[in-house]
């Protein structure tokens, strides 16, 4: 049988080294311009590019059909070819940039259109955060809430690089070959990330342009030492290896950092020289364990670790409160723009003395610790047993006394309020899962009567149908911030203010 080059096995990832450049990729010829019939896969056109899409994408119209390249930069115009056909629009790939858009920049990882994350980095970072505001405010609309109320401009990032406090790094035999590295690559090691859409072969990540600066030299030590010392990286495939994940935390306050190396099994005669290695090529760490996971989840949480260097665990300082963080610990990504949504809650939920505050999801209880103030009430709601564990411990080791954290379904407990003897809240926080609130969750919740609830979410198109039933229960959307704590992707925070609409006299 003949060999087939990369671009005939999986032309989706073929050249994604054109990116943002005007060098033509591909010969394909140009069929339809604009498309007039249902495309083919292969069809390849003259497409405007518009806009860029919560799904991470750009978006352009060619006749009637909706098409989404990825990659690419809103206001210029690509030679495009289909490579996915939806119900609903076109996936397509850029072959060629016959005119850059004005807002383009030079991405500044060099991994920029491959790796799987940070899809708009080649696009200037005002122009993604006016992008970003379009998207709540056109959800808001759709679902008929935004009332004499604007959008506020999204809270962007001082400096929008480098800002990730933890990294998880994944070993493989497989690697990704970038168009731009030539034919004689060594594809059996890899340490890195996925590539966008592509599971079994892992970017040989060399530096990671969001990832705390100290992230990448501790990565390439990882991986010059495992290749010297023979260990044997994950077979994505049959599911067999040594080495799974290297998993890098940093306390950006304390500047302590955790190495977490997951494995499938704890082989000390070949892993601890490879620690004792790596902690002497970079005093700088902290702490260290090696993990176990068992089965074949792709996940780095590991069912148990040996610490072999330090306590297991790092501390960081967060909008005033004190935190324990184990490689396993929950705590968000982004150090400092966490603090500044924080920030942003703690002026909506204008808790006043006397009053009692509801977290619904509460998680370690890092929202409603921040919160809570001497002279209230803090009651957090959270169905995962360790992280109510957690949360406690958090509140005890910052001296938060008038904070009660309950086990179990929010659903349950909203409707046990009354039949317990806890207080009804005054103000309520929500902070769901991405999939937003269950529906039997809002009639209790809206039932409750706080003046206030504060919605934080990270998806817009949830949040805005779960805002909708809010109001329709007796509520009104009065303000909407959104933050960025993740720049250069498709992902954003919001915070929603209701309160309640007062009953007719």
């Amino acid at each position: 049988m003949a060999s087939r080059t990369r671009a005939e096995i999986c032309p989706e990832l073929e050249d994604r080294a054109c990116r943002w450049s005007a060098t033509p990729r591909s010969s394909a010829p140009v069929t339809d311009t604009p498309l007039t019939r249902k495309p083919r896969r292969g069809d390849a056109f003259e497409l405007e590019l518009d806009r860029l899409d919560p799904k991470g994408t750009v978006i352009g119209m060619s006749g009637k059909f909706q098409v989404a390249v990825r990659h690419a930069v809103p206001g210029s115009t690509v030679r495009a070819q289909v490579i996915r056909r939806a119900k609903d629009r076109i996936e397509a790939r850029a072959l060629e940039v016959l005119s850059p858009s004005p807002d383009a920049v030079e991405p500044r990882c060099p991994h920029a259109g491959t790796c799987g994350g940070c899809a708009f980095q080649g696009y200037d970072y005002a122009r993604q955060l006016e992008e970003q505001r379009r998207w709540v405010a056109e959800a808001l609309t759709q679902s008929e809430v935004l009332v004499d109320v604007e959008v506020e401009p999204v809270l962007a990032m001082d400096d929008p690089w480098h800002y990730r406090n933890k990294m998880d790094f994944t070993f493989a035999n497989r690697r990704w070959v970038e168009a731009d590295e030539g034919e004689n690559v060594d594809q059996s090691f890899a340490l890195g990330l996925h590539v966008a859409g592509q599971h079994r072969k892992v970017l040989d990540v060399q530096s990671c342009s969001i990832a705390f600066e100290a992230a990448t030299p501790i990565l390439n030590s990882a991986r010059k030492l495992a290749r010297e010392m023979d260990l044997d990286p994950w077979d994505l495939q049959a599911q067999v290896g040594l080495l799974r994940h290297l998993v890098l935390r940093h306390g950006v306050r304390t500047n302590e950092i955790l190495v977490d190396l997951v494995v499938t099994q704890d082989d000390a005669a070949r892993l601890d020289p490879f620690a004792q290695a790596l902690l002497a090529a970079h005093p700088e760490i902290t702490t260290m364990v090696i993990g176990v996971t068992e089965g074949t989840a792709k996940s780095s949480i590991h069912s148990s670790e040996r610490i072999v260097h330090g306590t297991g665990v790092i501390h960081e300082e967060l909008a005033g409160l004190k935190f324990t963080l184990s490689a396993s610990s929950f705590f968000q990504t982004n150090t400092v723009q966490a603090e500044r949504l924080i920030e942003r809650v703690r002026d909506a939920v204008d808790l006043q003395d006397g009053e009692v505050l509801y977290d619904l999801y509460c998680g370690t209880g890092t929202l409603g610790l921040a919160l809570a103030r001497p002279g209230t009430r803090l009651l957090g709601f959270e169905v995962v047993p360790s992280a109510v564990e957690d949360a406690r411990k958090n509140a005890a080791a910052n001296g938060v006394q008038n904070a009660t954290f309950v086990e179990g379904d929010v659903r349950v407990a909203l409707a046990d309020v009354d039949a317990g003897d806890r207080p009804r809240p005054d103000v309520i926080v929500v902070d769901p899962p991405r999939a937003g609130l269950h529906p039997a969750v809002i009639p209790p919740l809206v039932a409750l009567n706080a003046r206030r609830i504060v919605y934080v979410s990270c998806n817009v198109a949830s949040a805005a149908r779960d805002l909708r039933s809010m109001c329709v229960g007796g509520y009104r959307l009065t303000r909407v911030q959104p933050v960025d704590l993740f720049p250069h992707t498709a992902h954003l925070e919001c915070v929603f203010t209701l309160d309640r609409i007062a009953p007719s006299s």
